[in-house]
C-alpha cells in the first residue's frame, strides 16, 4: 500500500464494482428485514444486527466506489473499517441472546457466569476489539512504509485473535450451561418457545463468525504481499457470504411477547454504557 513518487496504491487489484454493489444491496435487503422484525417485535437486543447490517452496507459501498477511485484513501479506509467491524455488532446480539436464553429457562444456576455478568463481560470484550481493530484499520490507510504498515495489520491481528478467544470462551459458557441442564434432567421448552433450538442456532451462527476471524487472522497474518489481500474473491466467500447467513439465521431471533423481555433494560443499559 505504501507508493512510491506515483499515486498511493492501496489495493493489489482493481475492486470489482458490480460486487461491492451485488452486497451492499444483498445487505441492504436484510437490513430491511432486521428493521421490520425489530420494529414489530420490540427486541431490542438485537439492534447491533442492524447496526452491523449498515457497516456492511456502507464498506461494500464504498468498494464499489475504490472501482473508479482506486487511488483515493477515503473509500479504502471506510471500506476496510466498516467490513473489518461489523462481525463484532454481530457478536453483541448473540452475547445478550446467551444471557437471555439462561434467564427465560430459569437455569441461572447452571451458568458458569450470571446472566447479567455474561453480557456485560463479553459486551465489554467485544467493544475492546471493536477499538482495537478500528486503529489497526485506520493506520493501515496512513501507513507510508512497510513497518508503519507491518505494525496495523499486527494491531488487526491483536484485535481479531482476542475476538476469537473471547468468542471460544462464550461458546464454552453456552456448552457447559446446556450439559448442566441436560444432566439435571432441566427441559430447555419454556412457554411455548423451544430454547434449546435457539441454542443450536446460537452455536451455528457462533462457528461462522468464529469461521470469518479465522480468515482475517491467516488475511492479515500472511500481510500486505499474501494471497488473500492480493485477491479480491477471499473477502466475498470468507466474510461477506458467512456474515449475510448469520443475519439471515439472526431474523428468526425475534421473539416478541415472551417474558424474556421482562430483562430488556438491562441489555439496553449495557448497549448505551448506562448502568
Amino acid at each position: 500500500m505504501a507508493g512510491g513518487d506515483g499515486p498511493q496504491e492501496f489495493y493489489a487489484y482493481k475492486p470489482s464494482l458490480a460486487g461491492g454493489v451485488i452486497i451492499a444491496i444483498l445487505f441492504s435487503f436484510l437490513l430491511f428485514l432486521h428493521l421490520f422484525r425489530l420494529y414489530t417485535t420490540r427486541t431490542w437486543f438485537c439492534i447491533p444486527f442492524s447496526m452491523g447490517a449498515i457497516f456492511e452496507i456502507i464498506g461494500y459501498a464504498a468498494r464499489a466506489q475504490s472501482n473508479k477511485q482506486p487511488h483515493a484513501q477515503t473509500p479504502f479506509l471506510i471500506q476496510a473499517i466498516f467490513i473489518l467491524l461489523a462481525p463484532i455488532l454481530f457478536a453483541a446480539s448473540v452475547y445478550m441472546f446467551l444471557g437471555r436464553i439462561i434467564r427465560s429457562t430459569g437455569y441461572e444456576s447452571c451458568s458458569m457466569v450470571r446472566p447479567k455478568w455474561l453480557t456485560i463481560i463479553f459486551v465489554a470484550g467485544d467493544v475492546v476489539c471493536f477499538f482495537v481493530q478500528m486503529v489497526g484499520a485506520a493506520m493501515m490507510g496512513d501507513a507510508k512504509t512497510k513497518a508503519m504498515l507491518d505494525l496495523a495489520n499486527t494491531i488487526v491481528l491483536v484485535g481479531l485473535i482476542a475476538q476469537i478467544v473471547i468468542f471460544g470462551w462464550f461458546m464454552l459458557v453456552g456448552v457447559v450451561f446446556h450439559n448442566r441442564v441436560r444432566k439435571i434432567g432441566g427441559k430447555l421448552v419454556v412457554g411455548g418457545v423451544n430454547w434449546e433450538r435457539f441454542l443450536f442456532w446460537l452455536y451455528g451462527v457462533s462457528i461462522i463468525i468464529t469461521f470469518r476471524n479465522l480468515f482475517r487472522v491467516i488475511e492479515y497474518a500472511l500481510g500486505d504481499d499474501g494471497y488473500l489481500l492480493s485477491t479480491e474473491w477471499p473477502i466475498y466467500v470468507f466474510d461477506a457470504i458467512p456474515m449475510a447467513f448469520v443475519l439471515v439465521v439472526c431474523n428468526l431471533w425475534y421473539v416478541g411477547g415472551m417474558d424474556f423481555r421482562s430483562n430488556e433494560r438491562d441489555d439496553i443499559d449495557i448497549m448505551i454504557g448506562g448502568r
